[in-house]
Formats: C-alpha cells, sequence, structure tokens
C-alpha cells in the first residue's frame, strides 16, 4: 500500500524512497492502515462553527455567480453584440485556474485568512466591473478579476477545512460543503434567468457586493487561525513566480480552442500558432517546476502515488463535465431549442442541481423542483465518515455519471417532459456523489501536513476542468452549428454560429417551418457535447478500478488550525505550580 508521507517540497524524491519512507518515523506520518478510526469525542467549539459558517457562505457566494451567469449569456452577447460571448465564461475559468495554484502558496506563506480577504475584495471589485461594463471586453476583465477571487475563496474553504478537521472525520463537513454549493447552483439559474428577463442581467453582478461585504465581515470576526511567523523576505523567496508561464500558455490554448472551426480554419496559422505554443509552454512550465523551482505549486511527490494521480485526473473530468452541463444545458437546449424564457430554462436546471419538492402542483409544463447534486453531496459525505471507505463511492458515482451523461444525448427539440425532467437527474447524483467523493481519493494517500498544498492543485485541476469544459463545449457546438443552420437563419444573423447563440432571444419569433429547423439545430448540435462529456466520463469510471481504498487519517496538521486564546497570568502560575 502506498503511502506519500514524505514533505511536497521534497519533490526529487525517487518513487522508492518515498514508498520506503512509510516505515519511517516521521511527525508527519499518516495513520497505519490497521489503526481503528478515531471519531470525534467532544463536539466542536463554538468558534468552528462560526468559521464553518463563514466558509459556507464564501462558498455559496462564488458558486452562486459561477452559475447564475449561464441563463444571461445570450442577453449579454445581444447587449454588446458581440461574438465573444463565451470569454464570459472562459475569462473567469482561466484566471481562477492560473491563479489557484498561487492560492495555496500564498496561504502557507502569508496565512489563511489575508488570502482569504484578498479573495472575497477581488470578487467584489470583479462583480463591480462586470456590471458597470459598457462594452464586452470591459465585461470580460470583470469576470476574469472575478475568477482570480472565486478561484482563491474556494481553494482556500478547502484548505481551511483541511487545517480543521481530520480526513477521516472531513467527509460529512465536505457534504455540508457540497450541499451549499448544489444549493447555489439550484438558485442560480433561476435568479440569473429571471433578472436577464427583466431586462438587468447587470445586477447579477452588483448582487455580489453586499454579499461580498457580509462574508468579508464574518472572515474578519471568526477566522481567527494559526499564521507562520517569517520576515517579508522570506516569504517573498517562497513564492513560485513560475505560474506566470503557466498563464500565458493556458491563455494561447484556450484562444485556439476557442477560435478553432468557428472564427478560423483549423489550419489557420492563427488557431494552429497559439495551440502550438500553448502546448509547448505548458511542457516547458512542468520541466522548470520539476527541476528548478524550490518551492513548486506541482506536488510532484505525491503525484507519484497511483491513487491520488486518478484523484486528481478524476476531478479534472468531473469539472469539465460540470461546466458543460451547466453552461450548455439551460442555453442551447432550454432556450434554443425547447422556447424557454432565461427563468424556465433556469428552473429547468433544479432536476440537475438542488433537490426540494415543492407542496403546490406545478403546472404540466413546468420542470418538476426535484434535486440530486445536494442530497447525493450529503449522502455520500456521511458514508464516507461511517465506511471510512471511498472506492465503491466514486464507482457509483461515475457509472451514473457515464449513463446519465450518454441518457443526455437522447434530447431532442420535441422531447417530452419525462425526457428532459428526468435524465438530469442521474447524471446529476451522480456528479453529487463524485463532488466529494473525489476529494478523497486525492487525499486519502497523503500525510497531513500535506494536505493543503495538495489541496491547493486540486482546485487548480478542478479550475482547468473548468476552462477546458467551456472551451471544448464551445468548440464543438459551434462546429456543428454551423453546419446545422438553416443558411437563411445564418445569412439573417450574419452569417456566424456566434451570431447565432446572441439571437436565441428572437428564435421564438421566427415564422415556421423556419422556427422548428432552427430549434432542431440548436438541439442536434447540443448533443455532440454530451458525446464529448459521455466519452470522458467512461475514462473516470475505467480510472477507478486502479484506486485503492486506504485507511483515512485521524489526524490534521497541528501547525495550522484555530488560534488558541492567549493565557491569562493567573494560569500560566497554576500551570507552573502543577509542573513543579
Amino acid at each position: 500500500m502506498e503511502r506519500a508521507s514524505s514533505s511536497i517540497a521534497e519533490s526529487t524524491m525517487s518513487p522508492k524512497t518515498l514508498n520506503d519512507s512509510v516505515h519511517a518515523p516521521s511527525l508527519h506520518e499518516a495513520e497505519p492502515a490497521d489503526a481503528e478510526p478515531a471519531m470525534p469525542k467532544q463536539g466542536k467549539p463554538f468558534k468552528f462553527w462560526m468559521v464553518f459558517v463563514a466558509l459556507c457562505f464564501s462558498c455559496f457566494l462564488a458558486a452562486l455567480d459561477l452559475t447564475a451567469v449561464s441563463t444571461t449569456l445570450p442577453d449579454i452577447a445581444e447587449t454588446f453584440q458581440s461574438e465573444d460571448y463565451s470569454w464570459i465564461g472562459s475569462a473567469y475559468a482561466l484566471t481562477s485556474t492560473a491563479f489557484v495554484p498561487w492560492t495555496g502558496g500564498l496561504a502557507k506563506i502569508f496565512g489563511r485568512r489575508p488570502v482569504m480577504l484578498a479573495g472575497l475584495l477581488l470578487f467584489a471589485l470583479g462583480s463591480a466591473l462586470a456590471g458597470a461594463a459598457q462594452t464586452m471586453a470591459m465585461a470580460i476583465a470583470g469576470r476574469a478579476v472575478q475568477g482570480v477571487g472565486g478561484g482563491a475563496i474556494l481553494t482556500m474553504v478547502e484548505i481551511i477545512v483541511c487545517d480543521l478537521v481530520p480526513l477521516a472525520e472531513r467527509g460529512a463537513y465536505f457534504g455540508i460543503i457540497g450541499s451549499v454549493w448544489a444549493l447555489a447552483s439550484a438558485i442560480g439559474p433561476p435568479i440569473g434567468g429571471a433578472l436577464a428577463s427583466a431586462g438587468a442581467w447587470r445586477w447579477l453582478f452588483y448582487l455580489n457586493l453586499p454579499l461580498c461585504g457580509l462574508a468579508i465581515a464574518l472572515v474578519i470576526f471568526f477566522l481567527d487561525v494559526k499564521a507562520p511567523q517569517t520576515t517579508t523576505r522570506e516569504k517573498l523567496e517562497q513564492m513560485d513566480y513560475v505560474n506566470v508561464l503557466f498563464v500565458a500558455a493556458s491563455t494561447a490554448l484556450v484562444l485556439g480552442l476557442t477560435w478553432a472551426g468557428s472564427t478560423y480554419a483549423w489550419s489557420s496559422f492563427r488557431v494552429l500558432v497559439p495551440l502550438i505554443l500553448g502546448f509547448l509552454g505548458i511542457v516547458a512550465f512542468v520541466f522548470i517546476e520539476h527541476s528548478y523551482v524550490k518551492h513548486p505549486t506541482v506536488p510532484f511527490a505525491v503525484l507519484k502515488n497511483r491513487t491520488t494521480l486518478v484523484g486528481f485526473v478524476q476531478t479534472f473530468i468531473h469539472s469539465l463535465i460540470m461546466m458543460c452541463i451547466v453552461y450548455y444545458l439551460p442555453t442551447t437546449y432550454f432556450q434554443a431549442a425547447k422556447g424557454f424564457s432565461p427563468i424556465r430554462s433556469g428552473t429547468a436546471l433544479f432536476s440537475f442541481c438542488f433537490a426540494l419538492t415543492f407542496h403546490h402542483q406545478p403546472p404540466a409544463d413546468e420542470p418538476p423542483s426535484q434535486s440530486t447534486v445536494a442530497p447525493a453531496a450529503i449522502v455520500t459525505g456521511a458514508w464516507v465518515t461511517i465506511t471510512q471507505k471511498y472506492k465503491l463511492q466514486n464507482l457509483v458515482g461515475w457509472t451514473l455519471a457515464t449513463v446519465g451523461s450518454g441518457l443526455l444525448i437522447l434530447f431532442r427539440w420535441d422531447s417530452n417532459k419525462g425526457i428532459w425532467a428526468g435524465i438530469p437527474i442521474v447524471v446529476g447524483i451522480g456528479l453529487g456523489i463524485l463532488y466529494t467523493g473525489t476529494q478523497f481519493a486525492v487525499l486519502a494517500p497523503i500525510a497531513p501536513a500535506d494536505q493543503p498544498p495538495a489541496l491547493a492543485f486540486f482546485g487548480f485541476i478542478r479550475a482547468l476542468g473548468q476552462v477546458f469544459g467551456i472551451s471544448i463545449a464551445t468548440t464543438a457546438f459551434q462546429n456543428q452549428l454551423k453546419k446545422k443552420l438553416p443558411s437563411e437563419f445564418l445569412a439573417e444573423v450574419g452569417g456566424t454560429a456566434t451570431r447565432a447563440f446572441a439571437a436565441i432571444p428572437y428564435i421564438k419569433s421566427l415564422p415556421e417551418p423556419l422556427r422548428t429547423s432552427v430549434r432542431a439545430a440548436f438541439a442536434d448540435s447540443t448533443r455532440v457535447i454530451w458525446m464529448v462529456t459521455t466519452a470522458f466520463a467512461a475514462v473516470a469510471l475505467l480510472l477507478c478500478f486502479l484506486l485503492e481504498d486506504l485507511t483515512l487519517a485521524t489526524t490534521s496538521d497541528e501547525n495550522w488550525g484555530l488560534q488558541d486564546k492567549p493565557k491569562s497570568k493567573a494560569s500560566s502560575e497554576e500551570e507552573k505550580i502543577g509542573t513543579n
């Protein structure tokens, strides 16, 4: 059984040394395989719960914005008369990906609270910029700033939970955070749709400002955790500045993928040059990180463990599939193919995002408000906590995700309610299980002291999946849509698939039979996305058989956690007397 107990900084360690270190006594050694899981014997203090509330609220804030914007994309594209609508999502995901690794490093160098506050402030600044945007370029810039803040928030939430709760107890807490994410995902699209229907999409971003203020107050008053005692020079020396290369390389790759087939031909130098430069840049980044950087962002030591490596790959695929569904199911299918309004397309995602059954009887054509992701995340967290295992949960999750994603291919423009409302439940349960399950595959082989930097890389991989999910889905959809749309409609909207996306609000006003032809073209083009997600899910399912069910650690890193209250002089004297 492999168990990586070395420091992440020792990335030059050989695989043999890494495995042999299992038997060497170490301060950071993980729990032995035959150890009985130690469940908490006493309740958490009030301060812990207030910190946890602050973390949940911050997670809710970031998730709400990430999912709500999808239903407003056609209206934003229409407002600015721009073909660059996909960059509203890509800019957020790209900057989040680029700066998440720095988030983990900064948290280790400067402490948890300053980095969390910086993330919230940047998120608020980006929200203000996006809401006040007068051009698509300004809106994209605002989303890019938001991405830096949002990525930092989500990464810090997971790192702080890791500081406060041992892995053996963490399932329940990750389950609660997963349900908070699912709640935000459920109400986000309807809120975005309602604001878009009212012509007030800017308020989707303005609403973040008071919420950020509340989150900042909670963090300032309650997130009092330990911080490193080092000089400014020492802190700056530990920074990993090579991440700038990754930012440039990732941007080039996304540009190439976004332009390919829709704006320019695949053979065009405008597509090939950024793709080649992006690929070479990422290869150079990995080489330099591994060979020359003293404190690398990439945790090469833990990547030598098979279970952790598989967990990271599955995290990438999980995030990719989630973004494909959240961004394209409500817009290109529910709005364009089914003719739903923005608010109805948002409520149609309830069957995928959040479990709640209203007591009133909905109209016959209204989607059921049943959910899957939230209860699945909670149940999985409890399931892992009780069994102290995670392989079966991942196997079940990927099976449902693969089957559910494959069933999405059945969606047609005239599909009945049973199909378009029922099938997302299957894939939603699967992805909900995996929201919690993949983290345990990543963390189980890693010693407690090495888990926070591994979680920062986990956030990086998740954000990278978001980038490629949006980019791959956009490329596949636009290439197919250009072939499927009637020439009459293409000529009317400007001759490109990106212009056709901006014209989604006008499809319902088209005369027949043109309207039906356009709706069918959008539905058929969206099916290509589900073919891609099904293929990725199937790969992740096969990788489950490479996972090893390891015992979960029952301790956390004592160098981090809640700050102890300063002892009074009297209590200190009593302790001295007691020791004499």
